[in-house]
């Protein structure tokens, strides 16, 4: 057995793994982006962790409760499952965007706290979302981040992901530059 620790890809949930439909709380909304699980497997195989760091608002204005975001999760993670990908572990941010805290992206309490809970590699961190605030903790982690676009991603998130060189299609080819592939 060794005891090397793995490279981590820290995804976004809504607009990046699945549909996102504003505060999310019923499972049977859940959607998959297609061809997201293919990309999960390929990093699932190539013996990376994937974690899931989402901030969730929606809990904290009263929009979903807790359970509904558990719910959720469940359901995201049972269809990957049945696609044959699977996540390491998830976390969020239950805060409403004004609470000042310090777990809702960009900023990276919950990324650091997973690389402590699952002994991951601090050196080999890249992350992917629809938002600037999801490629941005991976860089000041010292990392990689790709910004996937979707349709609720903001113009000036697009420019300045296109200017650094972080644009990319879909959640797959984020995971060939990932890998190192493109």
């Amino acid at each position: 057995m060794t005891n090397a620790r793995r490279p981590v890809a820290f995804l976004d949930r809504d607009g990046t793994i699945i549909e996102d439909v504003h505060y999310i709380r019923d499972p049977d909304d859940v959607a998959l982006i297609p061809g997201v699980a293919h990309a999960i497997r390929r990093l699932n195989r190539a013996g990376w962790a994937v974690v899931v760091i989402t901030n969730q608002s929606g809990i904290g204005r009263g929009q979903l409760t807790e359970a509904d975001y558990q719910a959720v999760r469940e359901r995201t993670d049972a269809l990957l499952l049945q696609a044959g990908a699977m996540v390491d572990a998830h976390y969020h941010c239950p805060h409403a965007p004004d609470a000042g805290c310090d777990c809702r992206k960009p900023r990276t309490l919950l990324h650091r706290q997973a690389i402590a809970d699952l002994a991951l590699d601090a050196a080999r961190v890249t992350s992917a979302g629809d938002r600037w605030r999801d490629v941005e903790p991976a860089l000041t982690l010292g990392g990689r981040g790709f910004l996937v676009p979707g349709p609720d991603t903001p113009s000036e998130d697009l420019e300045r992901a296109s200017q650094d060189g972080l644009l990319v299609p879909t959640l797959d080819a984020a995971v060939d530059r990932m890998l190192g592939a493109g």
